[in-house]
């Protein structure tokens, strides 16, 4: 698949982690509206976020599985250590300690939402976008297949790998549901990369 074959209308389009970049190229391109499950944790391999979803999020941040790694910033970082993905923003440290998640019930109501919303959305729509920071080409085959039960319409797979090329770079992968990127920028978080977020949005639309 390549990037011209994703170009069209999508009823619904969700981030898929790495971190938190690409629900901010999302909404810095006019192609978010609402917040998903992975938007704002860390989820370092994508082989976890396919367990998740074939497990269809069961015990995903359950109080039990929950240890908090890192209590000396505004928020708190806290591991679901079944999943190892890590929410970064859900606990401010004003209401939280590594001993008490003080906004835990308020966060997982929130994430429920999240979780029901994704499903649904994935269900009712008729064209879908998802994409994912960071990925091997094995591990994207196994995401098409983990996603494939939650879409009754069509979908594709966006997903970019930053590396030190001078541009962004299609891959063109033999896939017709998954569409690969190489794009440069030695700090993700500097907005070097926004021209190659942009160009690779262009064309792409929510109804």
């Amino acid at each position: 698949m390549n990037i011209v074959d994703l170009h069209g209308s999508y009823d619904a389009i969700f981030s898929l982690g790495q971190n938190c970049l690409p629900s901010i190229q999302l909404e810095k391109n006019g192609l978010r509206t609402f917040s998903g499950v992975l938007d704002w944790m860390m989820s370092d391999e994508l082989t976890d976020v396919c367990r998740l979803l074939e497990n269809r999020f069961q015990g995903f941040m359950d109080l039990a599985n929950l240890q908090v790694e890192d209590s000396s910033g505004v928020n708190l970082r806290v591991r679901d250590l079944a999943y190892n993905i890590i929410s970064v923003h859900d606990f401010p440290a004003s209401r939280n300690s590594p001993i008490h998640l003080g906004s835990y019930t308020d966060f997982k109501i929130k994430l429920n939402r999240r979780i029901e919303r994704f499903i649904q959305l994935s269900a009712s729509s008729s064209r879908t976008l998802y994409v994912r920071m960071n990925g091997k080409y094995e591990e994207a085959l196994r995401l098409e297949q983990a996603l494939a039960p939650y879409v009754a319409g069509d979908f594709s797979i966006l997903l970019v790998n930053y590396t030190f090329i001078p541009d962004l770079f299609d891959c063109a992968w033999p896939n017709a549901r998954i569409c690969s990127v190489q794009m440069s920028s030695p700090d993700i978080w500097n907005n070097v990369s926004d021209p190659h977020w942009k160009q690779l949005f262009t064309g792409i639309h929510l109804r």
